[in-house]
């Protein structure tokens, strides 16, 4: 239990979904899978609405590091 504690996942708010209407909505929290490659070009992989993940422009987001459980309960009632 400890350990899973200090395990660390990360979420991101859109705060932009210009151009990306079907994809994101506003200020709704997205789970975020890394992707080192598309980091370094300032892309972010979210999964979106259609459920499946995609890279967005990373500053149409707000990041958040939380504990898995908290990323598991405010995701299920996202």
């Amino acid at each position: 239990m400890i350990e899973e504690m200090k395990q660390q996942h990360q979420i991101a708010i859109c705060i932009d979904n210009s151009d990306y209407e079907m994809s994101l909505e506003r200020r709704k929290m997205y789970p975020v899978l890394p992707d080192a490659d598309a980091e370094r070009d300032n892309y972010v992989r979210i999964i979106d609405e259609t459920g499946e993940d995609y890279l967005f422009p990373a500053n149409r987001f707000v990041f958040l590091t939380i504990p898995s459980e908290i990323e598991e309960a405010v995701l299920a009632r996202a």
